[in-house]
């Protein structure tokens, strides 16, 4: 196992036993995120800020990985994330939602690179809006 495969298995350890600390110590100072909510989010501390929000929402959530990848200095994985949303939700608009109590199951991609230990560049894919459908936060008619 190389560098960014053990980087982006303590990340998703350390997202998934929310650890802000440890995700801090996972990014590099000026990496560069993105994200299909909250888009491009440049410095380790928005980064952190950004699984705050995800970890405070779900914070009993697991991922299982289906498929995990390493080439060179880039790790991926390929997954499912799943929990119960206990914790408010913020939105792009600032606005904060409290919890659905609802289950969620969303399948996802992350992809890591990773340099002198750190990642500097991270991306993570997933459908926006299975996610707000599954909490409930859609139209009835934009659900089905």
């Amino acid at each position: 196992m190389g560098e960014a495969r053990e980087v982006m298995d303590r990340l998703t350890d350390a997202v998934t036993h929310p650890d802000l600390k440890a995700i801090a110590e996972l990014y590099a100072e000026d990496a560069v995120a993105v994200t299909p909510d909250e888009g491009e989010i440049h410095g380790r501390d928005n980064i952190v800020a950004y699984w705050r929000q995800m970890t405070e929402a779900v914070p009993d959530g697991t991922f299982e990985t289906k498929h995990a990848y390493e080439a060179g200095d880039t790790a991926i994985d390929e997954g499912v994330f799943s929990g119960r949303n206990t914790g408010p939700i913020q939105l792009p608009t600032g606005e904060t939602l409290p919890a659905t109590q609802k289950e969620i199951r969303i399948r996802g991609v992350d992809i890591a690179t990773v340099r002198d230990g750190r990642i500097v560049d991270y991306r993570l894919y997933f459908d926006e809006m299975e996610f707000l459908g599954q909490l409930g936060l859609l139209p009835d008619d934009e659900t089905s």
